[in-house]
């Protein structure tokens, strides 16, 4: 308790009023014990000089007086006599000096012999005149008291005096004998005094707990503002049940009477639940007791904790206004709480119709016993409301209730507000309509007459009608009820209504809004992306395509992975995977550019390092233009395979991409090692090629890293599960496989996009394709058209053979005349005639408008004439110019 005041007290610091009392009562003993000492210091010196004096006196008068004093002066050597017994006397009478003088003061005698014969050092004349002289002088032996006495001869006459004396040293030395006993009588009565001081003090600190005057002083003042000033009533009960203590505030909250303290609990008139607490001594925590008219909370506490008095002290607080402030207050509380978790439970998702769902349920319970949402019908499109939504058509979106058997309109219905109803009229202003009494018919029931009525009969009672209003346009309209609930809508509830349906419309214009902005990229990414596999015989291909999840990735999983199956001439098809990175509506924009720029390449028909190449460059383009407005390609990857079925050859290249994955008639599964190429847009790196020969009904699987990458599993865990899955199943078909990859891989929540594309590959049979190698010679042409129209004639194409000799005879003569051999033709039988003529040379043919006057230049000009398509392709050793012709109703021999 004594640091209570917020600094530490110790006993050496002496602060408390015990440990000043301490220190005054040893002061005082001290002091006592000095004064006693000097006191009989003093007193033993002053009694010791008398008895000096008197000593010297009594030897001074017997020595004088003793027989042969006198005889011995009046002899003729009176030192010779009188010296002797001068100190034999001295030393029994224990004096320091008998001196014998002469009436001239002359020594006769003296302890030192060399001061016989010397004057006498005092006040002689006295004794000469016959009186005895006590005096204290510094003589030859120091500081001393002496007595002097007249020697008288026998006829009466001085002859000389005798002087006996004792020196200050010998009367100080007896005294200090006596200091040992002195002060041990000193140390023992200040010993014995302390410890009695100590006692008391001891008593004294444990019943002023060792606090000091000052605090002592406040402690009193805090005392006083308790009983007099502090709003709370503080009632003190000792340990046998007496009261103590009471405040002012006790006396009046209780109605006690003036004289209460020492009085029982019992007798103090209390009621008997607080009389019955107060003497319990039992501990109490904001307990409410009704005295009179009051309702007081009661807090009790003991007061011997940490080694106190027996007893109990107690707090009375009259809470009868905090009551009813309280009971409003909790109603505000639990209304706070209530949009609290509207926020959190209303608008999770940005669905229109799951959100005025979440409106409609988390009303139930809470605040309504059944809850309607109607929509109009232009927001349930996503599109722009009205800046009103009286009568404009509605449809009821949602629907909760404790019954589902009610009059109320079911889900779907259209409903028209009357705007001659108060519940239309407040619509077109944006007003919540309150309706306390439904029974009062007071209009309400215009709407629907009969479904009113048998609402009223069902016990519906009270209703609040709030608009939805986001941005200044009515969205809808959302309707509470009661029916098992007694109590009716108040003005309050109508408040409530209106903040619960604001924020909720806000969710409900965000999903709208999300909605159509959705539409809008789902329709532009369709759009971009492949709607149907093209006719093909080269490979069996199927493919998936799987968005992000809405709400995880970008706008609704609008994202930029693609894939493409692109037919190429003679009979190949190029396989396209690609990624952008990003969701939403720049990412599919960007990818559906990229895309159809590598449409625009393949065209060209060039090698796949090529392709991405240009890709490459144009992506850096796309990059640079935009740079300024910040919506650049932020990140592209590419894989580009061909795969020509005459040869069973696959050529692939990637940008970036993963590593495509082959799965082999035996079903072996492994990744094919495609040499790695910089992102597109990075630009400064070649990219390289692949050549595989692949087996037919070998499986080439291309995908995006949303398949195998995914927060809960690393790419390598992915790429390893992806292996494994495709591995010892050669019997699957494409779409199989598919189906056996998602189910493998697919996560529950995509992050970002999947595309998937697989293809088996076909290998043309010997039946199928022709091969012819020609001289550099004008007269081999004749036997080219010669084999070709045998081996159409073989094919059952004998309509073919005159175009197809045309075709072949124009392209064989202008490599003659104008390539480097060896020059080969090739005759491939798909679902079009392919004709191919390769060389050396890399120039290629350009087609032009022959004038009258030329003599050539008009044989490309028929090829193009008589051909469906056709063109030019580099090789690495030269160049192949190519023609399709259409074979109308004639399908390809299914031998691969």
């Amino acid at each position: 308790m004594a640091a209570r005041y917020g600094r530490p007290r110790s006993f050496l610091q002496m602060r408390s009023v015990a440990g000043q009392v301490f220190l005054l009562q040893v002061a005082i003993v001290v002091l006592l014990v000095a004064a006693g000492m000097i006191a009989l210091v003093l007193q033993s010196r002053s009694d010791s000089e008398r008895e000096a004096v008197h000593r010297s006196v009594s030897v001074a008068e017997t020595f004088a007086s003793a027989p042969g004093t006198a005889a011995a002066l009046q002899s003729p050597d009176p030192t010779a006599v009188l010296q002797p017994r001068a100190e034999i006397a001295r030393r029994l009478s224990h004096v320091d000096f008998i001196v014998v003088v002469d009436t001239e003061g002359i020594r006769y005698t003296h302890p030192k012999p060399n001061r016989i014969g010397k004057p006498f050092v005092g006040d002689l004349q006295p004794a000469l005149q016959g009186k005895v002289v006590t005096e204290r002088i510094v003589g030859t032996l120091g500081p001393l008291v002496q007595a002097v006495v007249p020697v008288r001869a026998a006829d009466g006459r001085i002859i000389g005096a005798v002087s006996a004396g004792v020196t200050l040293a010998n009367v100080s030395g007896v005294v200090e004998e006596q200091f040992p006993l002195l002060l041990g009588v000193a140390g023992g009565v200040l010993l014995l005094a302390t410890v009695g001081t100590a006692l008391v003090t001891r008593r004294l600190r444990r019943q002023t707990h060792g606090l000091g005057p000052e605090e002592m002083t406040r402690m009193y003042e805090h005392h006083d503002a308790v009983l007099h000033a502090v709003r709370e009533g503080v009632l003190i009960v000792g340990g046998d049940g007496r009261l103590l203590l009471a405040n002012d505030e006790a006396r009046r909250l209780l109605g006690l009477p003036p004289e209460v303290e020492g009085r029982p609990v019992d007798e103090l008139g209390l009621d008997p639940l607080t009389a019955r607490l107060l003497s319990s001594g039992r501990i109490a925590s904001d307990e409410v007791y009704r005295v009179g008219k009051r309702l007081l909370a009661v807090n009790q506490r003991s007061t011997d904790q940490d080694g106190g008095p027996p007893g109990t002290v107690a707090t009375f607080r009259d809470t009868t206004e905090l009551q009813a402030l309280s009971g409003r207050a909790d109603v505000a509380r639990g209304r706070l709480k209530l949009l609290y978790d509207a926020g959190t439970e209303i608008g999770t998702t940005l669905d229109v119709v799951r959100t005025c769902e979440e409106l409609a349920e988390f009303a139930i319970g809470r605040f309504a016993d059944y809850a309607t949402v109607d929509l109009v019908e232009a927001v349930l499109r996503g599109e722009e409301p009205t800046s009103t939504g009286a009568g404009a058509d509605m449809r009821r979106t949602a629907y909760s209730g404790l019954r589902d058997d009610t009059a109320l309109f079911r889900l779907g219905t259209t409903i028209r507000f009357l705007p001659t109803t108060r519940m239309g009229a407040g619509l077109s202003k944006g007003e919540a309509i309150l309706e306390q009494n439904l029974g009062l018919y007071n209009g309400w029931e215009q709407q629907a007459p009969a479904r009113s009525r048998k609402l009223i009969e069902a016990g519906f009672h009270s209703m609040i009608a709030v608009p939805l209003r986001a941005r200044g346009a009515i969205l809808g309209v959302a309707m509470f009820w009661r029916s098992e609930q007694p109590e009716p809508f108040e003005e309050e509830d109508r408040s409530l209504a209106e903040e619960l349906v604001a924020r909720a419309a806000v969710s409900v214009d965000n999903a709208r809004r999300y909605s159509r902005e959705h539409t809008m990229a789902v329709t532009l990414q369709r759009s971009l992306l492949p709607r149907g596999l093209p006719e093909q015989t080269a490979l069996e291909v199927a493919h998936r395509y799987r968005p992000a999840q809405a709400g995880l990735g970008g706008l609704g999983g609008v994202g930029g992975d693609w894939f493409d199956i692109i037919p190429l001439p003679g009979a190949r098809v190029a396989l396209v995977v690609g990624d952008v990175v990003g969701h939403g509506l720049h990412a599919a924009a960007t990818m559906g550019r990229l895309r159809t720029a590598v449409h625009n390449f393949s065209t060209l028909d060039l090698p796949p390092d090529e392709l991405l190449w240009h890709l490459d460059e144009l992506v850096a383009r796309l990059d640079q233009d935009e740079s300024g407005e910040g919506a650049g390609v932020t990140g592209a990857t590419c894989l580009y395979a061909i795969y020509d079925p005459a040869t069973g050859v696959c050529t692939m290249a990637r940008a970036g991409h993963l590593q495509p994955l082959v799965v082999g008639p035996d079903g072996t599964a492994a990744f094919a090692d495609v040499p790695g190429g910089p992102p597109l847009g990075l630009g400064g790196l070649p990219f390289e090629t692949l050549e595989l020969r692949l087996p037919e009904d070998s499986s080439l699987v291309l995908y995006t890293d949303g398949l195998v990458e995914d927060r809960d599993r690393d790419i390598d865990e992915g790429l390893t599960l992806l292996r494994d899955t495709l591995s010892g199943h050669p019997e699957r078909s494409p779409e199989e496989t598919c189906e056996a990859v998602l189910h493998a891989l697919l996560p529950q929540n995509p992050r970002d996009d999947i595309a998937l594309l697989v293809g088996r590959t076909r290998v043309l049979g010997s039946a199928q394709v022709a091969e012819w190698t020609v001289p550099s010679d004008p007269s081999a042409v004749g036997e080219v058209r010669s084999s070709v129209a045998h081996k159409l004639k073989e094919w059952d194409l004998e309509d073919e053979a005159f175009t197809t000799e045309l075709i072949l005879s124009e392209l064989v003569t202008n490599a003659i005349r104008y390539a480097i051999g060896p020059i080969r033709v090739r005759l491939i039988r798909d679902r079009t005639l392919i004709c191919e003529v390769s060389d050396h040379s890399s120039t290629s043919p350009h087609l032009r408008q022959a004038a009258i006057t030329d003599e050539g230049g008009r044989g490309l000009f028929l090829v193009a004439q008589f051909a469906e398509r056709w063109g030019t392709r580099y090789t690495p050793d030269g160049k192949v110019i190519w023609t399709e012709q259409p074979l109308a109703g004639v399908s390809p021999p299914m031998e691969f």
